[in-house]
């Protein structure tokens, strides 16, 4: 018998993780904001790699059904989380009374990097933190009209 949060997200429970940092794999499925050779991409690589990771349809619709999955995923340390803009994910998040721990919490953009680049960064051995600052102005990349760092 499935619990809510078997149905709500997957994991790949790999037996060579080596580092310390969860992975949490957001497939964007509603939004549909991110490509989707980058998604397919990342998620067969990460498969691939043999680190366990949790995988979940929609981190947005998680947020806003309020899902207790989420304090589950990000819960006991470092958390990598390959999505969209930090501060999107940021604010998710924190809307659904989740609030992520801003030293121990680094969102990979899927939206603006290459798959290569998203692997590298989810599969690297050091957490690089880049969770916004509240009350502060988002990066260039992510003002509204700038399209220099987005592909489509």
């Amino acid at each position: 018998m499935k619990d809510k949060d078997s149905e709500t997200a997957s994991s790949n429970t790999g037996e060579q993780e080596t580092a310390s940092e969860r992975i949490l794999y957001c497939h964007c499925n509603y939004a549909q904001i991110i490509a989707p050779e980058v998604k397919q991409s990342v998620l067969k690589k990460l498969c691939a790699s043999g680190r366990a990771f949790d995988a979940v349809a929609d981190l947005c619709e998680m947020a806003a059904r309020k899902d207790p999955a989420l304090l589950r995923l990000t819960q006991g340390g470092g958390v990598k989380i390959a999505a969209c803009f930090p501060r999107a994910v940021k604010w998710l998040f924190s809307g659904a009374n989740v609030p992520l721990d801003r030293d121990h919490t680094e969102v990979v953009n899927m939206r603006e990097n290459q798959a290569d680049q998203v692997l590298e960064r989810l599969l690297a051995a050091d957490l690089q933190p880049n969770l916004p600052v509240d009350n502060q102005p988002p990066p260039a990349s992510e003002q509204a009209g700038n399209t220099a760092n987005r592909t489509s």
